[in-house]
């Protein structure tokens, strides 16, 4: 867990040193490299998605993981542990779309 938290300290202090590259004056050789930003801003959004659908992947496999152990301790509150997994995939999905359409609109 320290790794993963590390990584992403990591990961979030690159994107941060990386912004005073987009916010430099334009001028004509910069007007030239205008076009190769584009294409990097569609590869970070490809990036910045994979990570949103990857870390929704892991946040639903955990909660079918509980919600079927929590249904084999307990099978008398299946129904109920059932309504409050189906709310939980549904909350995980709606963040994973909403990363979707953030993609969309920046590229």
């Amino acid at each position: 867990m320290r790794k993963i938290g590390l990584f992403l300290i990591a990961a979030v202090a690159v994107m941060i040193a990386a912004m005073p590259a987009f916010a430099q004056a334009t001028s004509d050789a910069a007007a030239a490299a205008t076009a190769s930003a584009s294409g990097t801003k569609a590869i970070a959004a490809g990036v910045g998605f994979a990570i949103a659908v990857f870390g929704g992947a892991l946040g639903q496999s955990k909660i079918g993981a509980a919600a079927c152990e929590g249904a084999a301790r307990n099978p008398g509150a299946a129904g109920r542990i059932q309504t409050m997994m189906i709310l939980g995939l549904a909350l995980i999905e709606s963040l994973v779309l909403f990363a979707l359409l953030i993609v969309f609109v920046k590229v």
